[in-house]
């Protein structure tokens, strides 16, 4: 079962987090140790400064277990803040971490508008005091890797449902920040910025679609999509648009980065499908990060139980 009953343990507690950190860190001081201005360079860059611990005074009980839980081993903090995605910072996975370092969060708002009763901006201090719930998602990248990871965020039902969509929206259009200063001022990844996502309404509405505003629970790190992101685990990843400014409900379909610059290649749609291979490589198996065999890829990421019912009577080919 992907979904199960929540337990008492918490996913900080399943990974030993800081006995991982610890070894790991430990091993690679000596590995890298020649001289110290070369140990220490290499060190900061491989291990970035950790965010700062999420839970504040005004948020209480962020970590508690819920039903949305996987029992497979989650990936370590180190590996999830250290391989990402997020070509406004670089196109080199293991450089992001360190090139949004001081990437600014605070202040921070979201617009949420169009087909809705009640537009309104909401900041992220505010987001941030809505039921916080941990959420253990397994992760897969249209590029063939995967994670398991401990989110902590709210369902995005719940900030829909405070801005009353209308009858005619019928689909969901997310924006993300875009700052030349603070980030890459030539862009190379071959995509227009800022980066855009969308989702049909019943998909924003399913229970299992998330905005995350953390990881193990921390404040999420500026390299996975800080202070807020979406998350849709039954897609690929990157459906699950970071930093996220705007949200605005539509009638129509909204236009989408990936499916711009490559339609062939990135259907609006982008639901997990292992029958379904990219026009340039096989999304049969995937790489779990911190694996060193591939493993079968599960149709919907797993999580058809849930969520196959949306898709009933589409041509899953087609449209994924």
């Amino acid at each position: 079962m992907v979904i199960k009953k929540p337990n008492e343990i918490k996913s900080s507690e399943i990974t030993d987090e800081q006995t991982y950190l610890s070894r790991r860190n430990f091993i690679r001081a000596g590995l890298l140790a020649g001289t110290t201005l070369a140990t220490t360079g290499v060190y900061r860059f491989l291990n970035p400064p950790p965010p700062k611990p999420f839970i504040t005074a005004e948020i209480q009980d962020v970590t508690k277990p819920t039903d949305f839980q996987t029992t497979e081993k989650l990936n370590t903090f180190e590996e999830i803040t250290n391989y990402n995605n997020y070509y406004e910072f670089s196109t080199s996975k293991t450089a992001v971490a360190r090139q949004a370092e001081n990437f600014i969060t605070r202040p921070w708002t979201i617009e949420v508008g169009g087909l809705v009763r009640k537009p309104k901006t909401f900041d992220i201090e505010e987001l941030l005091k809505f039921g916080q719930e941990e959420r253990i998602y397994r992760f897969r990248c249209v590029e063939g890797w995967s994670m398991v990871i401990p989110w902590i965020g709210f369902s995005l039902k719940t900030l829909l449902d405070k801005v009353e969509p209308l009858g005619t929206a019928k689909y969901v259009a997310f924006e993300t920040l875009y700052d030349s200063k603070q980030m890459q001022s030539s862009f190379s990844a071959g995509i227009d910025l800022p980066y855009v996502e969308g989702l049909r309404l019943d998909e924003a509405l399913h229970p299992l679609t998330i905005l995350a505003t953390g990881l193990y629970g921390k404040q999420m790190p500026n390299q996975n999509g800080a202070p807020i992101r979406l998350i849709v685990p039954w897609k690929y990843g990157f459906k699950s648009i970071k930093s996220i400014v705007k949200i605005n409900l539509t009638s129509s379909e909204p236009p989408t980065t990936w499916n711009i610059a490559a339609p062939s290649e990135y259907g609006f749609y982008s639901n997990v499908n292992p029958n379904v291979r990219h026009p340039r490589w096989s999304q049969a198996t995937e790489k779990r990060i911190g694996e060193y065999t591939r493993r079968e890829t599960l149709l919907f990421n797993g999580y058809a139980d849930e969520v196959g019912k949306l898709y009933e009577g589409m041509d899953l080919k087609r449209f994924l």
